[in-house]
C-alpha cells in the first residue's frame, strides 16, 4: 500500500465548467459535446424495488447509456465492462463531455470504447430514471446511497446481463458508490477508482452544508411539504447558493472572474441556468440519500486493488482531515492519491477532467490486468 502526493506534468487545456459542471453533478449546462458518440440508451424497469428501509415501488425505473459492447471469454464471463457512476444532481451523459470522454473513450485511448462496453447509469432520483418530480414528489421512497448501489447492480445484472466489470469507477456520489461496490460485491471486478470522496460517514462541515440545503429548501413556505406547484424558489436559490461554495475554486474563479462586475455577472448566469432545470424536491431526496454512509467499517472486505485520487484544493473533501491517508491502510491492495493544487485543478470538480489523472487510472489497468 501506497500513499502518493505527486505533481504531475499536466496537460494544458480550455475547459470551462458551469454552474452544476463543476458542482457534484458535473453536467453540462452550456456546450454540447464536440464528437458524437455511438451511444445506445435504454430503460430497465425492476419490479416491485424493495428499498432498505422497508418501503417498495412497484415500478423502478432505471435509465442508462452504453458504449460499446460487451465481450465474454471461454467461460462466459464479461471481461471488458466499465461502470461509470455520476455525482449529485448528475446523469450518465455527464461523461460524454470532451473533458471525460474525448480523453478516455477515444481509440487508443484507456477505455476505447470500440474496445469497452461502457455503462454510464441515470441514478435512482436523476436525471431520466424514477424520482420524486415524475409525480410521486414526497411519497417517493427516500433512497439512500445502498439503495442506489442495489439499483445499479440490478441493472447491471439483469438489464444489461453483465456478470463481471473490469472497473467500477465515480465521481463524487459516484465515488461514494464505488467503495460500496467494493464491499458489497468484492469479486465482481478487477478494479476500484472512486474518485473525490471520503470513504467515511459524512459528518462534520460536509454534513453541516447538506443539511443547510435541505434545511433551506424544506423552510421556504412556498415548498409547502413538497407538495407546491411552483417551485419554492427563495430556499431553493439559497440551496444552489451553499452548494455552489462547497465546490469553488478560488484559484480558477480569481482568475476568469478578475472583478467584482465578472464575478457577480457569473454568479447570476449560473443561478439563472440551474433554476430553470433543478427540481426542490429532487434536489432535497438527492442531498438526504447520503444520510446513511459509512463504508469505513468494512474497508477490509475490498478484494480488488483500488486507487482512491482526491484534489488538494477541495473543498468538500479538505486535504487537511487526512482520512483517506488513515482509512486506505484498512483496503489489503489499496492506494491513495493527493493531486496537488495547479492552474489545471478545479476543486471538487478536478474529478471530471480526466486529463489530469489519467495517467494513474493507466497505472491500476495495468495492475489489475490478470
Amino acid at each position: 500500500m501506497k500513499i502518493w502526493n505527486c505533481r504531475l506534468a499536466f496537460l494544458l487545456f480550455a475547459a470551462t465548467l458551469s454552474y452544476r459542471g463543476a458542482l457534484f453533478a458535473q453536467t453540462p449546462r452550456a456546450a454540447a459535446p464536440a464528437q458524437t458518440w455511438p451511444t445506445h440508451e435504454g430503460d430497465f424497469v425492476v419490479h416491485n424495488f424493495h428499498f432498505n428501509d422497508g418501503e417498495t415501488l412497484p415500478e423502478l425505473r432505471l435509465h442508462y447509456t452504453t458504449l460499446g459492447t460487451p465481450h465474454r471469454d471461454a467461460s462466459g464471463r464479461v471481461t471488458n465492462a466499465v461502470l461509470i457512476m455520476h455525482g449529485t444532481g448528475g446523469t450518465g451523459h455527464q461523461f460524454l463531455r470532451p473533458v471525460f470522454a474525448g480523453v478516455l473513450f477515444g481509440p487508443g485511448q484507456l477505455l476505447d470504447s470500440s474496445r469497452h462496453f461502457i455503462i454510464l447509469p441515470d441514478d435512482i432520483g436523476h436525471g431520466k430514471s424514477s424520482k420524486p418530480s415524475d409525480g410521486l414528489r414526497t411519497k417517493f421512497p427516500h433512497y439512500d446511497y445502498a439503495d442506489m448501489v442495489k439499483g445499479e447492480y440490478d441493472l447491471v445484472t439483469e438489464g444489461l446481463h453483465v456478470n463481471h466489470l473490469r472497473l467500477v469507477t465515480g465521481t463524487s456520489m459516484g465515488c461514494m458508490h464505488t467503495w460500496l461496490w467494493g464491499e458489497t460485491y468484492p469479486k465482481f471486478m478487477d478494479a476500484l477508482m472512486p474518485l473525490a470522496c471520503l470513504p467515511i460517514q459524512i459528518a462534520g462541515r460536509n454534513r453541516i452544508d447538506r443539511k443547510m440545503i435541505m434545511d433551506l429548501i424544506r423552510d421556504d413556505p412556498a415548498w409547502d411539504g413538497g407538495n407546491y406547484t411552483t417551485e419554492p424558489i427563495n430556499g431553493l436559490r439559497a440551496a444552489l447558493d451553499v452548494e455552489l461554495l462547497m465546490v469553488s475554486t478560488p484559484l480558477y474563479w480569481q482568475k476568469e472572474y478578475p472583478t467584482a462586475e465578472a464575478a457577480d455577472a457569473f454568479l447570476d448566469r449560473h443561478l439563472d441556468s440551474a433554476l430553470k432545470s433543478v427540481d426542490a424536491n429532487d434536489l432535497l431526496y438527492a442531498f438526504d440519500a447520503s444520510r446513511t454512509y459509512d463504508p469505513s467499517p468494512n474497508l477490509g472486505k475490498i478484494q480488488a486493488p483500488l486507487l482512491a485520487i482526491n484534489s488538494a484544493d477541495d473543498f468538500v473533501n479538505p486535504p487537511e482531515l487526512h482520512i483517506d491517508e488513515v482509512l486506505i491502510h484498512k483496503v489489503p491492495h489499496g492506494r491513495f492519491v493527493l493531486l496537488p493544487i495547479t492552474s489545471e485543478t478545479r476543486g471538487h470538480g478536478t474529478h471530471t477532467l480526466a486529463a489530469v489523472w489519467k495517467n494513474y487510472l493507466a497505472q491500476l489497468l495495468a495492475e489489475s490486468r490478470h
